[in-house]
């Protein structure tokens, strides 16, 4: 009895002892030590003895993750903290982590359907530099994408369509200006080409730009035979890697020298295949809005 006693104070004592012990929270980053914007941060939790976690990544924004992949759009010193709890106890661990401006001119463009991450092309500063301005006032966010054609391309940036009911007519906004042409042959119509809308040739011959309306070209397989009538057609010369370029990708080559393409998206190619599965009524509208958010990557 004696000797069953004595296991049992030993036990009690162990899960005492254990029970009682606090956490400890750390942890490290596991991705390369450069960040620039945008970067999405996987944090390695090295905590010890702790039940649960609850991170805050410097930016507004929390998880109770063990382990959380984190988003970071915007460049900046964060402070990183992340607090292991067990039962009553808890300790904090602290970093700052430092988040570069990206080298490359970036937007990112937010729907439901997923993320855009386009680059806006230095060739074009006049288009590039408006849509900056635009997206910096916000003047984005809120309208939808109001006409979407499958195997083509998703167009918005109307202002008229902000909560615009169905039997709105749209297409016809902007801001109450038009950017000059800056067509170029460095920059063709490929599958995810940002490109900006205009009124036909009859009343606009100089292929003036619409100050906001703009395109995503989703596009269809481009093969060797219809590069090379297209450039007989149209007067145009396409590098070898232009060539690939449309072959691999896909795209709209019949609009180059058309309309001014100042961006190509980089990230997010299905988001386009999936807005332009959507559903759609007159005039190409889509019958569920397809609602826009764009930030500028600085």
């Amino acid at each position: 009895m004696q000797f069953r006693y004595k296991w049992f104070i030993l036990g009690a004592l162990i899960y005492f002892f254990s029970s009682c012990s606090r956490p400890v929270a750390k942890f490290v980053i596991s991705t390369e030590s450069n960040y620039e914007a945008p970067v999405s941060l996987q944090f390695s939790n090295l905590s010890e003895e702790a039940e649960t976690y609850i991170w805050h990544f410097g930016d507004g924004t929390s998880s109770t993750e063990t382990e959380p992949i984190h988003e970071y759009l915007q460049s900046g010193n964060y402070e990183v903290s992340l607090t292991a709890i067990k039962g009553k106890s808890q300790r904090i661990f602290n970093q700052v982590i430092q988040i570069a401006p990206p080298e490359k001119c970036l937007a990112y463009l937010q729907t439901a359907h997923g993320n855009l991450l386009v680059e806006l092309f230095n060739e074009t500063p006049l288009h590039r530099d408006n849509f900056l301005k635009l997206a910096d006032e916000e003047y984005f966010n809120g309208l939808i994408f109001h006409r979407v054609i499958k195997g083509f391309m998703i167009q918005g940036g109307d202002p008229n369509s902000r909560d615009a009911d169905k039997s709105t007519r749209l297409g016809g906004g902007g801001p109450g200006y038009q950017i000059p042409a800056e067509i170029n042959d460095h920059h063709y119509h490929f599958k995810g080409a940002l490109a900006a809308a205009r009124t036909g040739d009859a009343i606009n011959p100089e292929k003036k730009s619409s100050g906001s309306q703009f395109y995503i070209v989703q596009g269809k397989p481009v093969t060797d035979q219809m590069i090379e009538v297209l450039q007989a057609q149209k007067g145009i010369t396409y590098t070898e890697e232009q060539k690939q370029q449309y072959i691999n990708l896909g795209g709209t080559p019949f609009l180059d020298n058309e309309y001014t393409v100042f961006g190509q998206v980089i990230r997010g190619m299905e988001v386009i295949d999936k807005i332009a599965d959507t559903p759609t009524g007159k005039s190409d509208r889509p019958v569920e809005d397809v609602i826009m958010k764009i930030k500028v990557i600085k």
